[in-house]
């Protein structure tokens, strides 16, 4: 009999702990927070286009057009309908994955996304990987070089130059590698996307002015840490001074790099718009900007909606990951 009764305790027990648990809540609230989030970016999708002044399908036939077949091209993309018609079916068609069609094409705007996304999506994430290899062993080895007021003159030339590249914009920076490296020097491709010589001057361009950053983060993180007790410990156990500043040191000043790491990342699918234009990459920057400028409306609201997709994960990943690295944070004890 005690056991008929211990057991629906006992899962009742379990039941309660699993509800109470901190990591639910913290899925639940992150999870509910990137579904408003979510829905916010399609309706602003949605709505940016119908406040573009003129007419989307006239500016894409041309001012020529016969009325007939603009009219006709209104009816098949459901422009004549109300606007809550029409979010209802963008709604739907997002659903099943489907963009609309490019207006210039005739294409799937699903296609052309397949076709440019992976070319943005390399290029961010290599420029990501070169700012975060740059970034934290400078900010290391700068701590370590000017704790407790030495070396003056480092610390001015790292701060002097830090401020100096995260001062100049990715299409400048951008602009000035090609005259020198590729129009002068002759070491890298103009423009294009081929060879992995073709990746160093826009990965490099990208990447400069988040590594000068994310160094400076490091730094001032790694200095604070340094101070503390159990730094001083690991002094006194005679533990040589890599092991102390790489195993003992390292991970503790890592938390603000890696949320400034995630800000950095969305930050630089959004740079590539520029530097994609100034070396010809046929990514998503490149098409966004084509489409603007040739009034293909679905096309601009794919990308865009793609790019806030985007960011909204690079949100969530990071915050996963704090919440596994610092059991501290009160992401996890929330």
């Amino acid at each position: 009999m005690s056991s008929v009764v211990a057991g629906p305790a006992a899962s009742g027990g379990v039941l309660s702990g699993v509800l109470g648990s901190p990591w639910l809540s913290f899925a639940v609230r992150r999870l509910g927070r990137f579904a408003v989030s979510l829905w916010v970016v399609v309706t602003a999708a949605f709505v940016m286009i119908h406040l573009i002044p003129g007419d989307p399908v006239r500016s894409a036939l041309g001012m020529t057009a016969p009325v007939a077949a603009v009219n006709a091209r209104r009816q098949a993309l459901g422009l004549d309908d109300g606007l809550l018609t029409q979010y209802w079916h963008y709604l739907r068609s997002l659903a099943a994955g489907d963009f609309g069609t490019s207006m210039l094409s005739d294409l799937p705007v699903s296609r052309q996304i397949a076709d440019r996304l992976p070319a943005t999506a390399q290029l961010a994430l290599a420029a990501f990987a070169v700012a975060m290899v740059i970034a934290v062993p400078v900010g290391v080895a700068m701590a370590v070089l000017t704790r407790g007021g030495r070396r003056k003159g480092a610390e001015l030339a790292f701060t002097s130059t830090s401020v100096l590249l995260a001062a100049i914009p990715e299409f400048l920076l951008a602009v000035g590698l090609v005259y020198v490296f590729s129009v002068h020097l002759g070491w890298f491709p103009v423009a294009g996307r081929g060879a992995m010589s073709s990746y160093v001057l826009p990965v490099l361009a990208l990447a400069a002015q988040p590594a000068a950053v994310l160094a400076r983060i490091v730094r001032v993180e790694m200095l604070a840490v340094l101070g503390q007790d159990f730094v001083r410990t690991a002094r006194a156990k005679r533990l040589r001074a890599p092991r102390v500043y790489v195993r003992h040191a390292l991970p503790n000043a890592l938390t603000a790099t890696l949320t400034m790491g995630g800000l950095v990342l969305t930050g630089l699918v959004a740079g590539t718009v520029l530097v994609e234009n100034v070396f010809a990459w046929p990514g998503l920057g490149s098409t966004i900007v084509q489409s603007i400028q040739s009034k293909d409306y679905p096309v601009v609201q794919a990308v865009v909606l793609v790019y806030g997709i985007g960011v909204l994960t690079v949100n969530l990943l990071v915050d996963v990951v704090l919440a596994m690295l610092d059991p501290r944070s009160t992401i996890r004890g929330a």
